[in-house]
């Protein structure tokens, strides 16, 4: 009967060796899946940031059909939320504007940046955000997307 209750002892729990196997075999598996998901993140914060460019210039084009004209590079995206109080002025500005505030940042709550004439389409104007690290330039996360890249990408 003596061995019989020293198997049943033996059999009670686990060993200290075997829960920290087993913890480690979970920090190792939250890491990989961590990892892959942090890559995904940024990954769709781009995509969003394009899909941006594309809404905000389409209503930069809305505006030009209401109003003659693009936005001064002073008068920049606010324009698409406030009625422009300097020249040229909005002849026909719809009530609340084109877009909300939220709008015009880019999913790394950074201003989107405009300029017109833009130095990649000369013929209209510039729209652009800096990316994760808002630096020019960049890869991945980090680099930049601007209304000229996904004009083209449309094509």
């Amino acid at each position: 009967m003596h061995a019989e209750e020293r198997d049943l002892r033996r059999n009670d729990g686990f060993t200290l060796l075997e829960i920290m196997v087993v913890v480690l075999i979970i920090g190792l598996l939250m890491t990989v899946l961590a990892t892959n998901l942090f890559s995904r993140l940024g990954r769709a914060e781009s995509d969003i940031a394009k899909m941006q460019v594309t809404k905000l210039s389409q209503q930069l084009e809305l505006y030009k059909l209401d109003n003659g004209t693009y936005p001064t590079t002073e008068q920049g995206l606010d324009a698409l939320v406030h009625e422009p109080t300097t020249e040229p002025r909005a002849r026909r500005y719809p009530p609340g504007g084109y877009v909300t505030s939220k709008d015009i940042e880019d999913p790394w709550h950074n201003p989107f940046k405009y300029e017109r004439p833009g130095k990649n389409n000369t013929q209209s104007f510039d729209l652009y955000t800096y990316g994760g690290d808002n630096q020019p330039g960049g890869d991945g996360e980090n680099a930049d997307v601007g209304n000229w890249e996904t004009t083209a990408a449309q094509r």
